[in-house]
Order: C-alpha cells, then sequence, then structure tokens
C-alpha cells in the first residue's frame, strides 16, 4: 500500500521519531562519501567555535555580538533598531539560546560551563520591556532545552551530577514574569511585556498597545505546555491554549485563514493579509508540532483545516503568496518574505513532499544567484528587501528534506550554506548579517538564531545517528529549534485527551488529513522522484515567473483565462484595454503624457472581473511606488582588503550622482585609504603628496560634495569616501542617500566618490589608528573575500584609476522598496493609480549646500533625534559589568584572530 495510516492516539512519539509519519530512506546511493560529509561536520563545528568564542571573548553577558566593531550590543547603549531590540532583555540571550545547541554539537564540557553562567550571572528581573514572543522562543525557550539535555546528560551519568533543576526554576520565574501579558479580555498576551513592572502600572511603561501579530499569540503552547508539563503547573499551558482557542475562533470562516495582525482586545483583524511568512508562520507550525507533543486530535483538525486553506489560496506553486482572508482568490502582494523558508520543512512533517521539494527548489535558486535569500524578493525574483540577518530556516527545512528523501542532493546544498557564510559573512570577529546582498555590505549584527538554530541544523544534515550523543528523535524541535522531550505528552497531564482509544483506528487511504506518503514508495520505486520535480526549476529564477493558475472567467461560461499582471499591461495592447474595461477600469490619458487608472467595481462585468481589478490596482499602485525608487542609484560596497581583514568586512556606502559609475566598472577603485588635510576637503589639499595614488577620505560638511570630490582628483586621488560627521550615525538606523552635484556640470569629475555614515567611516579610522596602511576597494559590490592572498599568494594593487577596465554594460536595477502597504485598498470610484510618476530630483543641500534629491541634512538628523548616544557611560571604568565590553585595541584583537585565519587557511587548502 503507498500510504502509511496514522491512528489516532497512542504512538505518537513513535510517529515522530519517524518525523511524523515520514520514513527515512538512505537507499539512493550517496553521492557523497562519508569522509566528505565528517569534514563538513568538523567545519561546522569550527565556524561554530568562530561565533560562540567571539561572543564569549568580546560580548559575553551582553545579549548580543557586534562583530564588525568586536563588542557586546546592550540595549540602550546603541541606536535603537525599534522593535529588533524587543528581543533583548540585558539576559544573556545568545548565551540561553545556545545551550541546547552545545550538546547537539556534543560541546558538553562548554555546555556544563554555560550553565554555571546562566546561574550564577543571568538576572530575569531587569527593568526593561521586551517582546513576549522573542522572550518565549528564545529565553523560556533556550532554558526549557538546556534544561531538557542538563537532565539528559545526568540520567545518562556522562555529565551534571551536580545540576538540580535550576534552569527549570529560571524558567518558571520567566514564565511568572510574562503571565501579566495575558491580562486581556479575549486571552490574548499584548506583545510587550515589562520584566520587572508586568503590564499597565505607570513603571512598566507598557500595556497600551491594541494589536499583536497572529504568530507573536499563537507561537506559546510549545515552550508554555512544557513548563506546565515540567512543573506540574497547569496555568502556563492553560493561558497559551486560551489564546490558541481564541484565534481559531477568529479565523475567516468562509476561507479558514487568519490574518497578519489581530485586536488584543476586540478580536478584530487590523491586517487582513494571509501568508505563511512573516506574522504568521509559526503560529501554523506550532498548531501541528502541539499535536504531536501533548496529543490533542484538535490542534490536528486546526492544522489540516488551515493547511487545506493554504494549499486551496496560497500555494501556487513554486510560489506562496498572500492573499486576502475575505476574498482569497486576491493576491495581496507581489513579493515573498524570507521567513515562509520554513515551510518546506513543516510540509516534511505533515507529509506533503511533492510541495515542499518544489518551493525549496526555488528558494535554492534564488540564493545561488545573490548568495543569501534576501529578506523580501518579488514574485520575478527580483529583491524586494535586500537585508539577510544569516537566518536559518532555509537550513531547517534542508534538514528536514535531506531526513525525508535521503537525497544527496540536499547535502550539496548544505554544503553551498557552508560555503556562502564562510565566503560572505565570516569576519574576525565572528559571523556578520548581510546588509544588502546585492553589494555583499555588511550589519554589525550576529543574532541569537544564528547559534540557535543554524549551526545546529547544519550539524545534524551532515550527521548520522552514531554521530550524536543522544537519539534526536525523542526530541522535537520548538520554532527556534530548542529540543523538548516527547515523554512530556504523558507528563503531568492538564487536559484528558479527547480520543483515548488504545486501538488502531483504520482510515481511508483517501483521507489525507489522517495520512502521510509512504516515502519507501516514492523514492525507493523511483530514486529520480524528487529530482523529476526539481528539474522544471532549475531555472526558473533567470527565466520569467510562473503564471498563477488560471481561473474560471464567469462571463465566457467556463473559458479559463489567466488574469493580467500590471507588470505585463501595455497601454497600446487593445486586448489589454478590453481585460481592463471587463474589471472596470478605466484608462485616462492626462495632458503631460501620464496615463490615470480609475476602477468602478459595479462596471465591471462580474464579482471575479471587479476581484481581479481590484487586484490589478493594488499590483499598479505597487508597481508605479517601486519605480520611483527605481530613480535612485542602489548602494555601494567599501571592502577593507589588507590584513587582517583580507576583504571580509563590507560597509554599506551610499553612491554619488557624479563621478565613475561603479555598476559599470568590473574592477572597481582599489587603494590605500588616506585623510585628507584640511580633514572637510573643502580647500586645497595640502598633503596632495600624501593622497597621491590613494583613495582620500574626507569629512562631511562646510561644503558641497562635488567640491570635496575636485580637490582631491586635483591632487591625484583615484577615489574619495566622505564621512559623515554625525557621531553615531550609521546605516543599520539612517536612511542610505546619494551624493549630488554642485547644480553644474559635473562631467570633470572621473574619480568614484562614496559616503560612509559615522560607524561604518570610523571602522576604516579605527584601523588606520593601529595600522597605518589600510587598502580598500570601492566597488557596486563585494568582491571575492581572498583578494589580498589569505593563503599567501599576493595579488598587485591596482591604484592608477586609468589602468582599471571599464566595462559599459547595461544593469538592471533590483526594485527597492522601503515599506509595506498594510491596508487592502477599496474598490471606490475614484481609485487612481499613475502608471508613470515623475521623479523629483531636485538637489538638496550638505551643511548648507546642495546635496540629495531624496534626503537632505534635515531629514538625516530629524531619522537620528531619537538615537540615544552613550559615549560617556562607554568610556567610563566604573561601569557595571554590562559595560566592560569594549572596543578593543586592533593589535589585541588581532591575536584572537590569528587562529581563526590559520583555521581558514587550512580549511582552502583542504577544498573544504
Amino acid at each position: 500500500m503507498g500510504w502509511l495510516t496514522l491512528t489516532l492516539a497512542g504512538l505518537r512519539s513513535l510517529l515522530f521519531s519517524f518525523i511524523l509519519c515520514v520514513a527515512v530512506l538512505r537507499t539512493v546511493q550517496a553521492a557523497m562519501t562519508k569522509e566528505e560529509k565528517t569534514q563538513l561536520r568538523s567545519q561546522v563545528l569550527e565556524m561554530f567555535d568562530h561565533a560562540y568564542g567571539n561572543y564569549m571573548t568580546h560580548a559575553y553577558p551582553a545579549d548580543e555580538l557586534m562583530p564588525l566593531t568586536c563588542r557586546g550590543r546592550i540595549r540602550g547603549q546603541e541606536p535603537s533598531r525599534g522593535d529588533v531590540d524587543d528581543a533583548l532583555g540585558k539576559f544573556s540571550l545568545t548565551l540561553i539560546d545556545t545551550l541546547d545547541t552545545l550538546v547537539v554539537l556534543n560541546k558538553t564540557k562548554l555546555f556544563e560551563e554555560a550553565v554555571r553562567k546562566v546561574i550564577n550571572d543571568v538576572n530575569l528581573d531587569n527593568d526593561i520591556v521586551v517582546s513576549v514572543f522573542e522572550t518565549n522562543i528564545r529565553v523560556l525557550g533556550g532554558l526549557l532545552g538546556g534544561h531538557s539535555l542538563a537532565i539528559m546528560l545526568k540520567e545518562s551519568g556522562e555529565r551534571m551530577d551536580w545540576y538540580n533543576d535550576e534552569l527549570l526554576h529560571m524558567a518558571k520565574e520567566l514564565g511568572y514574569k510574562l503571565l501579566p501579558a495575558f491580562n486581556t479580555t479575549s486571552g490574548l498576551p499584548y506583545p510587550r511585556v515589562n520584566l520587572k513592572f508586568g503590564i499597565r502600572r505607570p513603571e512598566a511603561r507598557t500595556g497600551t498597545e491594541t494589536d499583536t501579530c497572529t504568530a507573536c499569540a499563537g507561537t506559546l503552547i510549545l515552550e508554555f505546555a512544557a513548563l506546565s508539563r515540567f512543573t506540574g503547573i497547569s496555568i502556563f499551558e492553560e493561558y497559551a491554549r486560551k489564546a490558541l482557542d481564541f484565534l481559531w475562533e477568529k479565523r475567516q470562516r468562509s476561507s479558514n485563514l487568519v490574518g497578519v495582525t489581530i485586536n488584543i482586545h476586540t478580536g478584530d483583524w487590523v491586517r487582513k493579509d494571509s501568508g505563511v511568512g512573516a506574522g504568521i508562520d509559526s503560529y501554523y507550525e506550532y498548531l501541528l508540532k502541539a499535536y504531536v507533543l501533548l496529543g490533542d486530535d484538535n490542534y490536528l483538525k486546526r492544522f489540516n483545516t488551515h493547511y487545506d486553506a493554504i494549499m486551496r489560496y496560497i500555494s501556487q506553486p513554486p510560489l506562496l503568496l498572500d492573499v486576502h482572508i475575505h476574498k482569497p482568490m486576491l493576491t495581496a502582494r507581489t513579493w515573498m518574505d524570507s521567513l515562509l523558508a520554513f515551510f518546506p520543512g513543516l510540509q516534511v512533517l505533515k507529509g506533503d513532499i511533492r510541495p515542499a521539494i518544489e518551493t525549496h527548489e526555488m528558494l535554492y535558486q534564488v540564493i545561488k544567484k545573490h548568495n543569501f535569500l534576501p529578506e523580501a524578493f518579488t514574485t520575478d525574483f527580483r529583491v524586494h528587501w535586500a537585508q539577510h540577518p544569516l537566518r536559518p530556516e532555509f537550513a531547517e527545512s534542508t534538514y528536514f528534506l535531506y531526513k525525508a528523501t535521503g537525497d544527496p542532493y540536499y547535502l550539496e546544498v548544505g554544503k553551498t550554506l557552508i560555503d556562502n557564510l564562510n565566503k560572505y559573512a565570516r569576519v574576525p570577529c565572528g559571523f556578520a548579517a548581510v546588509k544588502d546582498v546585492r553589494t555583499g555590505s555588511h550589519e554589525d549584527r550576529m543574532d541569537s538564531f544564528f547559534l540557535a538554530e543554524m549551526f545546529k541544523y547544519l550539524y545534524l544534515l551532515f550527521s548520522e545517528r552514531e554521530d550524536l550523543i543522544f537519539d534526536i528523535e525523542d526530541y522535537i524541535f520548538t520554532t527556534e529549534a530548542h529540543l523538548l522531550p516527547l515523554w512530556l505528552s504523558t507528563a503531568n497531564q492538564t487536559k484528558p485527551k479527547k480520543n483515548t482509544t488504545t486501538q488502531y483506528t483504520e482510515l481511508d487511504d483517501s483521507n489525507f488529513d489522517w495520512s502521510c506518503p509512504n516515502t519507501q514508495i516514492l523514492f525507493r520505486n523511483d530514486p529520480m522522484y524528487a529530482q523529476s520535480i526539481r528539474e522544471p526549476l532549475k531555472n526558473v529564477v533567470d527565466k520569467t515567473c510562473p503564471r498563477s493558475s488560471s481561473r474560471v472567467d464567469e462571463t465566457s461560461g467556463g473559458g479559463n483565462r489567466p488574469p493580467l499582471r500590471a507588470r505585463d499591461f501595455m497601454a497600446s495592447n487593445p486586448e489589454h484595454l478590453d481585460i481592463l474595461k471587463k474589471m472596470g477600469v478605466s484608462l485616462i490619458h492626462l495632458k503631460d503624457g501620464r496615463v490615470q487608472l480609475v476602477q468602478h467595481a459595479n462596471q465591471a462585468a462580474s464579482s471575479v472581473d471587479a476581484e481581479d481589478g481590484l487586484r490589478f490596482m493594488q499590483e499598479m499602485i505597487e508597481l508605479s511606488s517601486q519605480q520611483q525608487k527605481e530613480q535612485q542609484l542602489p548602494p555601494r560596497a567599501v571592502q577593507i582588503v589588507s590584513h587582517p581583514f583580507y576583504g571580509r568586512v563590507v560597509l554599506t556606502a551610499g553612491p554619488a550622482q557624479f563621478g565613475m559609475d561603479l555598476s559599470k566598472n568590473v574592477a572597481g577603485a582599489r587603494g590605500f585609504v588616506a585623510r585628507t588635510e584640511p580633514y572637510s576637503g573643502c580647500s586645497d589639499v595640502t598633503n596632495a603628496e600624501s593622497i597621491k595614488g590613494k583613495i582620500a577620505l574626507m569629512q562631511r560638511g562646510q561644503c558641497m560634495f562635488a567640491e570635496k570630490a575636485r580637490n582631491v582628483q586635483k591632487s591625484g586621488a583615484i577615489g574619495g569616501i566622505v564621512i559623515d560627521d554625525n557621531d553615531g550615525s550609521s546605516s543599520d538606523t539612517a536612511p542610505l542617500f546619494q551624493m549630488a552635484g554642485d547644480g553644474k556640470n559635473t562631467d570633470d569629475i572621473t574619480i568614484p566618490m562614496l559616503f560612509l555614515f559615522s560607524k561604518e567611516g570610523n571602522i576604516i579610522l579605527d584601523a588606520i589608528q593601529e595600522y597605518q596602511e589600510v587598502e580598500v576597494l570601492l566597488s557596486d559590490k563585494a568582491k571575492d573575500r581572498d583578494l589580498e592572498g589569505e593563503t599567501g599568494e599576493q595579488k598587485p594593487s591596482e591604484n592608477n584609476s586609468q589602468k582599471q577596465i571599464l566595462e559599459e554594460t547595461s544593469i538592471p536595477q533590483d526594485r527597492i522598496t522601503d515599506s509595506e502597504d498594510d491596508a487592502s485598498v477599496s474598490s471606490q470610484p475614484g481609485l487612481t493609480s499613475s502608471s508613470n510618476s515623475e521623479d523629483s530630483s531636485s538637489p538638496e543641500e550638505d551643511s548648507g549646500s546642495l546635496e540629495s534629491s531624496e534626503f537632505n541634512d534635515k531629514n538625516i538628523k530629524d531619522s537620528e533625534d531619537h538615537l540615544q548616544e552613550s559615549m560617556e557611560t562607554l568610556e567610563d571604568p566604573k561601569v557595571n559589568k554590562w559595560d566592560k565590553k569594549r572596543v578593543q585595541p586592533i593589535e589585541s584583537i588581532l591575536a584572537d584572530w590569528k587562529e581563526d585565519i590559520e583555521a581558514f587557511e587550512l580549511m582552502e587548502k583542504d577544498e573544504l
């Protein structure tokens, strides 16, 4: 029989040990040898040591490591990053999040040391407002995962004989600190809570919020139920269950979908778009996994109901597109976010292998194009949001697909992930998030989930059962990859299971809600099965995106037709104009040459056509916004290529509207840097000999950018970098802009000019202070990291810009969108969209002079007014333990880097 039938009760632990009824198969001849897998597993261990060691050396007890500046990120002492900082609570976040990873990687001695540090050093009673969601999955989950493996080690007699449930006591303390957030009539938690003062009290500084995301309220049951099962205190599981019950009741009944954001008091949907990515993702994950861990059939029924709706409306293989919950045939956006990369892994647990393979392959093709998965990308695979904060979701899905199929293809995918991390994200003090996948520039950020999840999944991918010191299949992974034991399903049950039968229940094979495919049939009978699914998607990123499935045209009696997309519309095409008319959309030619579109839904040929018209108008509005953004030049990269950086530190730089166009120059501009005298660069250079043949550093202000460029060019500089004079400014928090000309003809400026904010510029200035000679590369995107020959091969430096090769090519600009439209567009008469918007290009001032067409000094000053500077605190030798980790002299840091550099050289020589 080609399908395995599930029992409705009992044997759930056994089912999950088979990856929730997906049998593990190794019959396909492995393309990767055991020795190669061992090498890659060892490489993962070395990478983990590099990241964890630098956190413990340069950041602990701070929450996170800042890998570019080699220090800890302490909330309140760095410029605010908005909601991202809600994960930081001055509770050594990265250490707690990494506890069970240490055991998975067989670093039990380090684990024991880490547990002692957490017990002795971590304070959970800080007067600080944190995210309930992030604190639950990272801190509470980390403590419970650490406790789970601590008692496992203690029972096995290997280590931890002194352990007396201290982590569990801390978890219980934290659980009680999170409970005040549930003080709402609906049972949905507030999004934030003060660890010391709770909710609503004046000193709490929280409790006024009205909205939360679906994932924020629906991703609690595993950790809270585990806490109840471990302690016997039922209140935690009851609160999390009540929140899930409320979300289920508030689903849109006709579509069975949930929105992204909900009002915690009324239950009204604030954002009515629905998908499987950011804002909803782990809600679906926890429904399925709550069934596995807790044995309640209701959770599985809810998941299956939602999953059917997802596959009916959201899944358009290989794409997963957001839709409106009330009108699920109407696409809500034309882009996807990277968090949906977890979904193929969830589909493996569900047993739906084919769409999992399809979506995973599409994501892999995007990665092969950009090296990493952009934070968001369009349906035609252009970059929408260019960041990549080292997210682990794709590695997670790769691991589960390999477990399900045994296909060695996924080992090669994992090897690609390892190679890209080492080549493009590794820096001397850890691994840095990618600021822009197009340029390869870095962000001073290494989130705790990178250590908690990425290395765990990569290590498991290349491991056999005998490589692990415990049976991983006795545990379930939380959304943060923390491990909870499956035996909790029978411990301290707070609510009787609905189905208590101990007999097998035979169900009809056609009921796929209760059955999963037998992968022995899929992969033993046809070893090429997975490859046959992947093959049509191999070149999907470089070709036109597959269209959405056709729908029935109600007015034509059942004829199929694909809906007209905004990106395909041509005002000169008569067929397109006929389609617009059927959708109730009128086209008006304005006197200035622009085209205006107006929709009247009551004039559409049918209700389906009206929906198509509304979707078309929304797409046109978004497309128009994207086209305006494309008028701006993309960011550029400043790459430090000299020792000890070797091209591994890449800084995000703003471009100039004048001088050499780096997007058309293959080589870029490479040379040593030198400060200009005067530093402003606003008068004749007095140290011309020092900057001749080099890249000149100048400070922003006092004159126009073009004047600075002319002065250093006249002195023989081959390029220029302008550094912001606003202390503390950073591309992490301030909007990037381009340097404008002076209103005159700037054709005489031939050298490249780039702009760095203060934080990025200081990285170069600090390097000069320790190393008199620092070499950089100015380019449109980062080049090969082995520029200076880390393996000992010296490459010549081209300091003469006239020797550089110019290649005049047309490089299409990626669409950049800074924000998303959360509101639905109503189909009211008069809704308009201009298909070609005017581009504002008036120059603005730099300290009283003309500057950027998008952002002037006032804009940047306004965006920085809210940043809290704490430099005096950092310089005070009497600060508390949170403030001890200062930026070390580069000479000191070098000693720490030497071993890492040598290890990396060995890896490259071994061709790992």
